[in-house]
C-alpha cells in the first residue's frame, strides 16, 4: 500500500491511494468535512459562472448540451462530472477535452497537503481536487453535476450563479428518503437566496417549488414559463418572445435539451437559430443510447433506475421492429429499485441476460431473476464473460442493449476495446 506522498507519481498512484483510505462504494453525505478543506486555499470559489446541476436523471445531459452550445458561442467552460465510464480523467473536461493526468496528479498533492488530519471519501477528495483545478483556468462557465441529492452533496460548497434540477425519481433511497417530496428536498439544497433557478421536471415535487418560493429564487418551470413539443422527426421549444421551431431530434432526451435552453434564457444567452440546430445535430454522450457497432447491434445505456429504464424502454420500442430479436444484457447495484427499473423493459426485451456486479453494493445475478420473474433469462458471474459470451452467439440482425449501472456499462467498453485492439 502507498502511505508516503514521494511514493504518489502518478494520477494511477493517487486513485489507489485515496480508495484505500476510504472506499469508493462507501457514501458519507455532509458538508462539514469537505468545507473546512476547501476554507483553507478558497477552493469553492470557482471562477466564471457557476452553474450547479442537481437531479436524479439527466445531470450529464444537461451538463453536455449547456458546455456544447457554451463552446459553440465561444465561451471556455469547464465541465466536472461524475461517475466515469473508462478513465478517471473523464470527470473534468476543460473545453471539450478530459484533463490531463498531470494537472490531477498536482491537485491530489494539493488536497493531500491542505486536508491535514481531516478524512475525506472518495468523491470528497476528487472533487475538491476538480475545484483546485478549476480554480486556476480561464473559464467563463463551470458546469458543475451534483454527485448525489444536492443540499448535503460535496459539490454543494460552491456558490451557484444558477442552480437547476433536471428531474426527481425515487432513486438513492437509503440517503434521500422514501418518496418524491422528500428527494426533491434534498435536492433543492442547491438553491440559493435570490438567484434564478431552472426546474426541468414535468410535475415538480412541492417540496421543490415552495423552497424556490422560500429563498425569492426568480424561476423558470417546464410547462409554466418554458415549453417544448416533439414530434416524430423535429421539436419546438419557447419561453417568452423567444422560440425555435423545426429543431432535428437530438442524441439525447429532448426533455434535457429544453432544460438546458431554459437554462441559457435565465443567462440572456440563447443561440441563433442555425448554431442551435448545428449543435444539436451533433449532440451525443457516451454511454447514453450509445451504439458500439450496427451489425449486430451493440446499444449501451447507463439506465439504472425506473425514470431512465422508461425512457430506454420507449427508445427500444421504436428500434425493436428493426431486429430479428432483442437482447438485454443488464447488471445492477443492490441498492437499487431492481423490480421497478426492468419491469418497464420486458415488453421490448425477448431474451434477458442478468450479470452479477462486484463490490459490497453489487447485485448479484440471482436476485436480478428474482425481481425479474421472467422464464427466458441467463446468468452469468461477471459482466465479461457475459458480454463475450453473447458477442459469439448475436446474429447479423439481433439488437444487444446493455444497461443497469455505470459499472456494467464501463466493463463492457473496457471488454469491447480490448479485444478491438
Amino acid at each position: 500500500m502507498l502511505t508516503s506522498s514521494q511514493s504518489r507519481h502518478t494520477l494511477a498512484d493517487w486513485l489507489y491511494y485515496i480508495e484505500q483510505s476510504h472506499p469508493i462504494d462507501k457514501i458519507e453525505l455532509g458538508l462539514e468535512r469537505v468545507s473546512r478543506v476547501a476554507d483553507r486555499a478558497a477552493l469553492a470559489q470557482l471562477p466564471g459562472k457557476v452553474v450547479l446541476i442537481a437531479g436524479t436523471n439527466g445531470k450529464g445531459s444537461v451538463a453536455r448540451t449547456l458546455e456544447q452550445l457554451l463552446l459553440a458561442q465561444g465561451f471556455r467552460v469547464g465541465v466536472y462530472s461524475s461517475p466515469h465510464l473508462l478513465r478517471f480523467n473523464e470527470r473534468l473536461r476543460l473545453n471539450n477535452h478530459d484533463v490531463d493526468d498531470a494537472l490531477w496528479v498536482d491537485a491530489m498533492a494539493r488536497v493531500e497537503e491542505l486536508r491535514g488530519d481531516t478524512a475525506l471519501t472518495y468523491f470528497e477528495f476528487t472533487t475538491l481536487a476538480a475545484f483546485a483545478i478549476l480554480k486556476r483556468q480561464p473559464v467563463d462557465f463551470c458546469l458543475i453535476e451534483v454527485g448525489l441529492g444536492g443540499r448535503l452533496d460535496a459539490t454543494n460548497i460552491v456558490n451557484p450563479d444558477i442552480s437547476v434540477i433536471t428531474t426527481i425519481d425515487l432513486d438513492h433511497q437509503d440517503w434521500l428518503g422514501n418518496d418524491r417530496e422528500t428527494i426533491g428536498f434534498e435536492k433543492a439544497g442547491v438553491f440559493r437566496h435570490a438567484k434564478p433557478v431552472v426546474i426541468g421536471d414535468l410535475i415538480p415535487p412541492v417540496s421543490v417549488i415552495a423552497r424556490a418560493v422560500e429563498l425569492n429564487c426568480p424561476k423558470l418551470t417546464v410547462n409554466q414559463d418554458y415549453f417544448y413539443q416533439q414530434s416524430a422527426d423535429s421539436w419546438s421549444w419557447h419561453c417568452g418572445a423567444v422560440r425555435y421551431q423545426n429543431l432535428p431530434i437530438p442524441g439525447l432526451p429532448v426533455q434535457n435539451v429544453a432544460t438546458s435552453l431554459a437554462v441559457l434564457s435565465q443567462l440572456s444567452l440563447l443561440p441563433e437559430h442555425m448554431l442551435l440546430k448545428k449543435v444539436l445535430l451533433e449532440l451525443s454522450l457516451p454511454g447514453r443510447m450509445q451504439y458500439l457497432q450496427h451489425r449486430p447491434a451493440i446499444i449501451i445505456d447507463v439506465a439504472h433506475n425506473p425514470q431512465s429504464a422508461r425512457y430506454l424502454a420507449t427508445k427500444l420500442a421504436a428500434l425493436k421492429p428493426d431486429y430479428r430479436k432483442v437482447h438485454g444484457l443488464v447488471g445492477m447495484l443492490k441498492d437499487k429499485d431492481i423490480a421497478e427499473a426492468l419491469a418497464p423493459l420486458t415488453s421490448v426485451i425477448d431474451q434477458w441476460h442478468l450479470s452479477s456486479l462486484p463490490g459490497a453494493r453489487g447485485a448479484p445475478a440471482a436476485q436480478l431473476a428474482a425481481a425479474l420473474a421472467q422464464a427466458d433469462c441467463q446468468q452469468y458471474p461477471d459482466v465479461k464473460s457475459a458480454f463475450s459470451q453473447l458477442c459469439s452467439k448475436l446474429q447479423q440482425d439481433d439488437l444487444l442493449v446493455i444497461f443497469g449501472s455505470f459499472v456494467t456499462v464501463s466493463a463492457v467498453l473496457a471488454s469491447y476495446y480490448q479485444e478491438a485492439t
